[in-house]
């Protein structure tokens, strides 16, 4: 079939609405959020229906043409951007972002893949209950992205990634077959648990059209404060502190360094680091009997004690608290201002943290003792985005080049020595792919291209993401896997 005839039956499945082909309108779609990869698209489709997602995908398995899905665009590591050949579609996920139902007693949010995440959280707020999902993008980010990476936030400490929220989905495999297993269930052992499959999969196995996230009561007070670290502190043993006073109810752990304070504009100065950086901590409760603020002020009362805290603030109003909170989000958008960094994004185990810290310091120096680095993150749950700021004057695409290619390396494989990995929550995308090679074990990366294998074997479900698709199949006596619709 040629490209046109493609092309025209693709607009019958979708109107003139459903599909963008100007040069203009496509331009957004088909470069990365970070800006360091472009690719090419005939066209841009928009669904705005599950039945249209499965019509595409049998038209688009029947000829063998790559399909990208994207939903938000704000992936870290080109994770919806099309390749450069011009001959993979974009699948926006725009188009889907109806609300189907909050169920207050099931305590469940059902949403399509499209619901921008900060129109969830208010459809459950608006319901008197909490999605504890929240992220810096949340006001462009989209449920169907939030899920294909897996997402983790602010709030993983207490209430998971999103790995840990989702209860149901309903996903079009890359044959157009409907898997709906959109249950608000708490408890379901009927064999394997396939919505695991596709979450963090980055659309590589199937387009998540639907889901049912979980919802806590919502919080009734929330108690926070901000701590100027002395040097040297451990860490772990603070979190594991403050985590037996406050009884658990710690939602965040958030770490701090002095460069990225700096790198925040309208800070008034109030709020300093201590020599050894910054934690911000908040407990939430939905109950407005216990009183978390004396318990807050009794564990940082026993932080000071232990000669960790230079000084702790405490916020007194909504408006305080609101100010910690926003120089901890924008810290991503100082640093754009800045001229923009090469993002690490590290995990390593909690005890490991200050270690990490001090070793990853003194390579960053061997290499060039004049880079600052601007050193945040969820150090609750480990994951520390380890980010080399861009010098004044220099290209940031030729800078970032350099970095992965000379640098990067060494610090992957610090993280890696120590347990860790070279991805926490932003996934693996394109940019990433070689890295998941290079690292993961061989046994476990055999079954992941398996899996890719029988879900997509004709290699349609966004290419070249997470797996190289030159390997092929694993190389073993299993047959080649036939297309899915005679497996289900």
């Amino acid at each position: 079939m040629s490209v046109s005839d493609l092309m025209q039956r693709l607009h019958a499945i979708l109107g003139d609405a459903g599909m963008l082909t100007d040069a203009g309108r496509l331009a957004p779609y088909l470069v990365d959020h970070r800006d360091l990869v472009r690719g090419r698209a005939p066209a841009v489709l928009r669904p705005s229906s599950t039945e249209q997602v499965m019509a595409i995908m049998r038209l688009a398995s029947a000829h063998r043409v790559g399909i990208v899905p994207q939903a938000g665009n704000t992936s870290y590591c080109a994770g919806a951007t099309p390749d450069a050949s011009g001959e993979q579609f974009v699948l926006s996920l725009e188009r889907l972002d109806k609300v189907r139902a909050v169920d207050p007693l099931d305590a469940a949010l059902s949403v399509d893949a499209g619901v921008i995440l900060k129109h969830a959280q208010e459809a459950a707020e608006a319901a008197g209950l909490y999605l504890p999902l929240s992220l810096g993008s949340e006001g462009s980010c989209c449920i169907g992205g939030v899920i294909g990476t897996n997402a983790g936030g602010l709030s993983v400490l207490r209430y998971g990634m999103t790995r840990d929220l989702v209860l149901g989905l309903e996903v079009v495999l890359p044959d157009g077959t409907l898997v709906n297993d959109m249950k608000k269930l708490r408890k379901n052992n009927t064999g394997y648990d396939i919505r695991q499959n596709f979450i963090g999969a980055e659309g590589s196995l199937g387009i998540v059209t639907g889901a049912v996230l979980k919802l806590i009561p919502i919080p009734a007070r929330r108690a926070t404060a901000w701590v100027e670290l002395a040097p040297g502190v451990p860490l772990a043993d603070m979190l594991a502190l403050v985590r037996r006073e406050t009884s658990d109810l710690v939602s965040s752990f958030e770490f701090i360094t002095a460069r990225s304070l700096a790198l925040v504009a309208g800070n008034d100065g109030r709020l300093k680091s201590g020599s050894g950086g910054v934690i911000l901590v908040e407990l939430s409760s939905s109950s407005r009997h216990l009183p978390i603020g004396d318990v807050l002020e009794g564990a940082m009362g026993e932080v000071v004690e232990a000669g960790w805290a230079e000084d702790v603030i405490i916020a007194q109003t909504e408006a305080q608290r609101a100010q910690m909170w926003r120089i901890r989000e924008t810290i991503p958008e100082g640093e754009k201002h800045f001229g923009g960094s090469v993002k690490h994004d590290i995990s390593v185990p909690l005890g490991s943290t200050v270690a990490f810290l001090a070793r990853g310091g003194t390579l960053v120096a061997a290499y060039d003792p004049a880079l600052e680095l601007s050193v945040y993150g969820h150090v609750g749950d480990g994951n520390l985005h380890y980010n080399v700021l861009v010098p004044p004057g220099e290209d940031r695409l030729a800078f970032t080049d350099r970095i992965g290619r000379e640098l990067a390396p060494a610090l992957y494989d610090l993280a890696v020595g120590m347990g860790g990995t070279f991805s926490a929550e932003h996934g693996v995308g394109r940019l990433k792919r070689g890295l998941l090679q290079h690292y993961a074990d061989p046994g476990r990366y055999r079954v992941l291209r398996g899996i890719k294998g029988l879900f997509d074997p004709l290699g349609v479900m966004n290419p070249g993401v997470m797996v190289d698709p030159s390997l092929g199949l694993p190389d073993c006596d299993l047959p080649v896997p036939p297309p899915i619709r005679r497996l289900l």
